[in-house]
Parts: C-alpha cells; structure tokens; sequence
C-alpha cells in the first residue's frame, strides 16, 4: 500500500491512506503491492494540476508516480529541492510525471503563470501579498526592487490601484514569466520592466513608494531605493528582512510554565524587531543625506511579521516612511 503524509515520514509504496485521498484512490490500477519504495516527504506544494513534493529519496519509477499522481488529483509531479544559490534563488526542480513545467495559479484574484523548474512561487508570503492588496496607491508611482514573476508588481498593478510600477529583475526567466503575467492580467501598460542588476539603475528622483522584497536581507538595495524616492515630497520604503531573535534561556527554573516563555519569547522577539527597525531608519536616513546632500526624516510607520523561517528567525518587514525638511 502507499501511506503518504506530509510531515518527513516514510512512505512506504503498499496503499494509499492519506486521510484525504484514500477515497479517491483505486489500488486495482496501481499494481504496487511487490513494489519496496520509500521515500521521504517533507511537504507538498498545489499549483493547480501541478504538485511539487519535497522527496529527499526514492527509488521508483514511472508507475508509483502515476499512482501518487492519481491519488492527489494531479497530472503532473515535480520533486523540489533546496533553492540554489545562484543570485537568482532558482528552484532546484525535477519533473517526475509530465511533459512541461509551465503552471497557472490564482492567487487573491491574480492570475499567475511560471516554470517551476526555473521560478519559484512563495505561498508563505500570502499575508504580504493581501497588505499590499489593500494599500491606496492611487496616483503613485512604485519601484518593485525585486520584481521576480510579479509576486508584489501585480498586487500593486491590480489591487493597489497604482499608476506606474518600475518591475527591476536580473533573472531572465523571472522576467519572461512576468510578461506573461502582465499581460494576462492586463496592466501591460502600466508597468516598465527593468532587466539586469537594480543597482545599476538609471532611474532616480521618481517613486513614491519602494518595495524591497528581498530576503534574507535587501541591505543592497538601500543605496538604490534612496536615490528613487522624490526629492521634493519623500515616499515609503518597504524593507523586507530575516530578523534572528536571541535563542530563550536554558536554565529556565521549571517553575516558568510553557505559556509563560511563549509569551516572553514573542515580546522578545518584538524587542529584536524593533531595534533592527531603529537601526536600520538610522542607515537610512544617514544614505539618504549623503545621497541628495540634504537633511531627511524618517518615521517607523508599521512593523509587520510574514512569517517564521526556523525557530527564531523571522521574515519582517519595516514600513518606513522618508521626508526632506
């Protein structure tokens, strides 16, 4: 039978008893009872008909796939690895079960098309990607610093109600999915995409707004990000960041209950937050000086958590707003 769950188990190739597709599996067509697999899977990720398992090991064939397959309801599969580390944070993916990589995917409304062998579509990121949604940028000009596939350009475009989004990303790949992506949601016309490494930028003196969304940290952007934001009336930066929080004490007496170290964690990690925040407005503030030669000031308008990479490294990002007076 095939046992499969999402949480870095074995599955063993006898029946399928997954909670929530044992009823949609039919072990007469897989012929696996002699088959002696296992595998180890982390997690798997839907895009439609599409599904990327993160298999660390196996030793199967075509056959098990087309059973796994059958029993999410997908056509195709993918095992997922590491994200590599080739300046672009490409996926390291492999098809296992059909014949392209291209996906479709909706999210909040948006339309989404990508290779999964070349790009990457971070689900974790929800929660930013529905702020952004909610932001009034009309009449605003935006920089996308980071624009990948348009994970944050098209929020912008379609729910932000934007007027122009700058789109800056180095990853041709990226870029060819984010044409697609434009035109498919039809805001074409109200964006400019910038091919090639951002700091490199000819671009100054335009946005009201900047989006930083690069992570673990997008420090290398800070200089380019300054010099885009109007001289006369300032704009909003928005920093993204992995802020590590100082590990929990050990020698914790047994007399602090569990909740009590929760509760004391997460003020900690509020306390971390915030003095990267201060930080990092400080560096700011001083780049924006030495930039335009004259005196700035920024305002810590919202600090906002998106989500926990590992314990005690979480992924933030600082709303910072910049005035010259």
């Amino acid at each position: 039978m095939i046992r499969l769950e999402t949480r870095s188990v074995v599955v063993v190739v006898e029946q399928l008893c997954h909670p929530q597709l044992i009823q949609r599996f039919e072990p007469a067509d897989t012929n696996t009872a002699d088959m002696s697999v296992c595998l180890f899977v982390s997690k798997w990720t839907v895009c439609l008909a599409f599904v990327c398992l993160g298999v660390t090991h196996s030793s199967s064939g075509r056959q098990l796939w087309s059973a796994v397959a059958k029993g999410l309801g997908a056509k195709r599969l993918a095992k997922i690895s590491r994200i590599s580390r080739d300046g672009f944070r490409s996926p390291v993916v492999t098809m296992l079960l059909g014949e392209h990589s291209w996906v479709k995917h909706v999210d909040n409304g948006i339309r989404y098309e990508f290779d999964v062998t070349k790009s990457m579509f971070s689900a974790g990121n929800i929660t930013e990607k529905l702020r952004v949604a909610g932001f009034d940028c009309t009449g605003e000009t935006v920089v996308d610093l980071y624009a990948g596939i348009g994970y944050f350009t098209l929020p912008y475009l379609v729910h932000a109600g934007a007027s122009h989004v700058h789109a800056c990303e180095w990853n041709p790949d990226a870029v060819k999915a984010l044409q697609k992506n434009l035109q498919a949601n039809e805001v074409s016309d109200r964006c400019t995409i910038h091919q090639g490494d951002n700091r490199q930028l000819q671009l100054c003196d335009i946005a009201d707004r900047v989006n930083l969304g690069l992570i673990p940290s997008s420090e290398d952007g800070w200089p380019v990000a300054c010099r885009l934001l109007k001289r006369t009336t300032g704009g909003v930066l928005h920093i993204h960041q992995n802020v590590t929080s100082p590990l929990p004490n050990t020698a914790t007496t047994p007399a602090v209950s569990d909740a009590t170290q929760r509760v004391s964690g997460k003020t900690a990690d509020r306390e971390v937050w915030q003095t990267w925040a201060d930080d990092t407005a400080n560096s700011i503030t001083s780049l924006l000086r030495d930039i335009s030669g004259t005196s700035w000031k920024t305002i810590i308008l919202h600090i906002e958590r998106v989500k926990s990479y590992a314990p005690h490294v979480h992924h933030v990002v600082l709303d910072l707003e910049c005035k010259p007076f």
